[in-house]
């Protein structure tokens, strides 16, 4: 049996020695359409005050018909960027919506983000917003029957839902070209799963900057793992012991890949040697910290955010289905240019 008392209206009613029917209408903001009496207003209130007591959101829900909760699935929180764009569509979902945001992480596994969906949904989200962990449009689209769905951070090129992501390919393409034009003539490439839209769109990116640049793509300057710290700590000892140096420059298409290759050039030289020039997609605040310069793709994670809820929004009042748009980016520069 629970250590833990949870009380109902029925227990406020006996407390405040009123009729359950009064203490609802009290307690659902009613109590002055139906004419209650400021006095049993008030008793009521202080009793539920004093027991801490919040009317059962489950009930409001089924009385209108919305929960006033938008789910957010991502792959990590430890990730910053998807961090990032939790915290932005948080406070925009409390500030702007009066709605909260419910999270839950999938590990960029499939099958834990199917459940983790079906458990929001399950609990009657309003809507949902996908950072999508696979290219596989059947997984989705069996839920947009359900409820409003949108994908943010990355889409899914053979399904209808809508999107909102980060204009990635210029973006690279500008960075990249950049360390081409000031005289790089080697910059390697660790990206995440290829079957992902953010991984095509970052490589993509980075070949336009080689056909910019009239450069050919060497055989040993492409490779493409996933987006944990582990494969970029892999990636950069394995193109290490291959050739017995650094790369002339460098692209992370993450900041976790790039977590993970400081780590070994900490770990082989303790920083003292590393890439002769270091780029990566996404920001974080202790790259400003490192001896090492380090120019950073940033993602506007609020813009991210506010896209995202107004197509999720505007398909759960029944307007016209929202257009997919991209979001520009910016450069953070810490190197001289």
């Amino acid at each position: 049996m629970s250590q833990f008392e949870r009380l109902t209206i029925d227990d406020i009613a006996r407390l405040a020695e009123v009729s359950r029917t009064t203490a609802s209408m009290v307690l659902n903001g009613n109590a002055e359409r139906y004419r209650i009496s400021a006095a049993t207003v008030e008793r009521v209130l202080q009793v539920a005050r004093e027991n801490h007591f919040t009317p059962s959101q489950s009930a409001r829900s089924l009385r209108s018909r919305r929960s006033n909760t938008i789910g957010l699935v991502i792959p990590d929180l430890t990730n910053s960027a998807h961090a990032a764009l939790a915290q932005a569509m948080e406070s925009q979902c409390r500030e702007q919506y009066r709605y909260q945001l419910v999270i839950v992480t999938s590990d960029e596994d499939p099958v834990r983000e199917t459940e983790g969906i079906a458990h929001l949904v399950s609990h009657q989200v309003d809507g949902l917003v996908v950072v999508p962990c696979t290219a596989d449009a059947p997984r989705y689209e069996k839920w947009v029957k359900r409820l409003p769905l949108v994908f943010a951070d990355r889409r899914v090129e053979t399904s209808a839902i809508p999107f909102v992501i980060t204009d990635a390919t210029e973006t690279v393409a500008t960075l990249v070209g950049e360390a081409f034009a000031q005289g790089a003539r080697e910059v390697v490439y660790f990206g995440g799963q290829p079957e992902l839209s953010a991984s095509r769109d970052r490589l993509a990116g980075y070949r336009l900057a080689l056909q910019t640049h009239g450069l050919e793509e060497h055989a040993d300057w492409v490779f493409q793992r996933d987006y944990q710290r582990e494969s970029g700590y892999a990636l950069m000892k394995a193109w290490f012991e291959a050739h017995g140096r650094y790369p002339e420059a460098l692209f992370a298409g993450s900041i976790t890949l790039l977590e993970g290759v400081l780590e070994f050039v900490n770990e082989a030289n303790a920083l003292a040697q590393s890439p002769g020039r270091l780029m990566t997609f996404d920001d974080h605040q202790l790259l400003d910290c490192l001896p090492l310069r380090i120019d950073a793709i940033v993602q506007d994670s609020a813009q991210l955010a506010a896209h995202s809820l107004r197509c999720v929004f505007s398909l759960l009042e029944g307007d016209a289905p929202p257009e997919s748009l991209q979001v520009p980016a910016q450069i953070h520069y810490r190197r001289k240019r």
